[in-house]
């Protein structure tokens, strides 16, 4: 057997069983769902950053660096900031707020803090079908990834990739996708320094590499793209800066990681791993798809660089490695994802509406099932119509982003956010990213899909919400404790509990006069 092979091997023994020890961790359905809310600053900082990643920094990313040239370090370098403004935004108040509020899932988060059924339900549609698509997506790459590996046909590598990710995820929860993300997370990160190295040395540095590149076409080298694709484009260059850097911000499976902290404070030093993660993560890729280019030529599928560079130029322990930090990536995104999606089906479709008066054993017990859907539904359409990896990851974030993150931000920064402005700006965000890409109006217009949704989504939310029903004065003082400071509590708040606790005082003294009566009879 191939060393390659046993080294993959290896890695999902190991993952498997990290989903077996974990399963004796999760007892509830917040522990299967946001780990218990016990996660400290690695494990919160990794899973936020390897969940993130995804199989597009080793396919995607690297196909449209072989593709289009120098252009795609934009998205680099917003990728280099997005766990700090993730991080900093929204980490402690999240994580405050959503204990305060009793919320372990990021959608039924949403219906709490803007007192609304309606965003319920209109952010329940959105995340399980950008969701979906961004599944859709881990899958192509778990499919082309083990093609590569053993020769067999995309519908075998997709089935064995997928019936792994589905073992430990679906026994282990939101325990076992932690604790795998921090061991990928260094997986992944070892891998590609290596393969960088290796790579610099053989094209002769960065030196070497402009030059091979600009024989091949001078335009590679140009910040508008191949053949000035973008040139004047301002807005293209935003939208592929800021994707990354506040994207984040809107994703439901990388916000719901503030949830899962520990303690608020924790997101101090996540930030501080996160950042130095990602320094020397983003970039790598990108490079390795320009040094494809160069070394290996035309390719018929620019999505397989990374793995055909290891393969072919490199000793077989090396490939093994590299392909297992794919699969690491991969997994760590698409665990995330389909664990999210059954938490969404389990405590916003199956809890709160046809059985509120679910047990934890049901809730998890329908979290699994919806978790098999996904797997199932998924490799179905990945077999029957496989599209894109880069394409359908970025119209799948740019989608959620949009939708999501004027909610999510305002949700803990302006108290006078409302339903209508969240609803408005979700469909409006949404919407707006659809329009975009199936009209391909990026070039027509010069704007990226998600700079055109993010500023209407943003619009929308500062001007509905002046609109419509105002935020409560309980939800107004739940915000501000969520700040973390010492506040004063509005006056209906204050009768609400004196109403209340006068009942319970009333309660406790006929309680304890009855007592005395029956000592005085007996």
């Amino acid at each position: 057997m191939r060393i390659e092979v046993i080294v993959l091997v290896l890695y999902f023994i190991g993952m498997i069983s990290m989903g077996l020890y974990w399963n004796k961790r999760a007892k509830s359905s917040e522990d299967y769902m946001v780990g218990g809310r016990s996660m400290g600053p690695l494990v919160t900082a990794l899973t936020l950053q390897t969940t993130a990643m995804s199989g597009y920094m080793f396919m995607g990313g690297p196909a449209q660096a072989y593709a289009v040239g120098y252009f795609v370090f934009f998205y680099a370098v917003g990728d280099a900031g997005g766990g700090l403004i993730n991080i900093t935004v929204l980490g402690r108040r999240m994580r405050r707020l959503s204990q305060l509020l009793d919320a372990i899932s990021p959608i039924e988060y949403l219906e709490k803090r803007y007192e609304s059924i309606p965003v319920k339900v209109i952010a329940c549609v959105i995340a399980v079908f950008g969701l979906g698509s961004y599944v859709l997506a881990q899958f192509l790459a778990t499919g082309k990834t083990l093609v590569s590996l053993f020769g067999f046909p995309l519908e075998a590598g997709l089935i064995v990739g997928v019936i792994v990710i589905l073992f430990y995820t679906f026994v282990g929860g939101y325990f076992a996708v932690a604790w795998t993300d921090v061991i990928q997370g260094f997986i992944m990160i070892g891998s590609l320094i290596l393969i960088f190295i290796l790579c610099m040395v053989k094209v002769g540095g960065f030196t070497g590499l402009n030059e091979q590149l600009t024989a091949i076409d001078p335009t590679l080298l140009s910040v508008w793209g191949r053949d000035n694709m973008y040139e004047g484009g301002y807005g293209v260059i935003a939208g592929a800066v800021l994707i990354y850097l506040i994207g984040y911000m809107g994703l439901p499976h990388s916000v719901n990681k503030h949830m899962a902290m520990e303690a608020p404070k924790v997101a101090k030093t996540s930030v501080l791993y996160a950042t130095i993660w990602t320094q020397l993560f983003c970039f790598i890729p990108y490079f390795l798809g320009l040094f494809g280019l160069v070394m290996l030529g035309d390719l018929e599928d620019p999505e397989m660089v990374i793995p055909t560079l290891t393969s072919e130029l490199f000793p077989g322990v090396v490939t093994g490695v590299v392909l297992t930090a794919i699969m690491s990536a991969i997994m760590s995104t698409v665990a995330a994802l389909m664990l999210l999606i059954g938490t969404i089906v389990s405590i916003d479709f199956y809890k709160r509406w046809i059985r509120p008066e679910a047990s934890d054993k049901k809730v998890v017990a329908v979290a699994r099932i919806s978790i098999i859907a996904t797997a199932v539904v998924g490799v179905v359409i990945a077999i029957l119509n496989p599209p894109g990896v880069f394409n359908l990851v970025v119209d799948a974030f740019s989608f959620m982003g949009c939708a999501f993150l004027p909610s999510y931000v305002c949700a803990i920064w302006w108290k006078k956010a409302n339903a209508l402005g969240s609803v408005t700006s979700m469909l409006a965000g949404g919407a707006t990213v659809q329009i975009w890409s199936l009209g391909g109006l990026d070039v027509v217009t010069g704007c990226h899909q998600f700079f055109a949704g993010i500023i209407v989504s943003s619009i929308c939310m500062l001007i509905f919400s002046h609109f419509g029903k105002p935020v409560s004065p309980e939800m107004t003082d739940l915000i501000e404790r969520a700040k973390g400071k010492k506040i004063d509590v509005s006056k209906k708040v204050q009768v609400a509990s004196s109403k209340h606790l006068s009942t319970e005082n009333k309660a406790i003294t006929q309680f304890v006069f009855s007592r005395k009566n029956l000592v005085l009879e007996a």
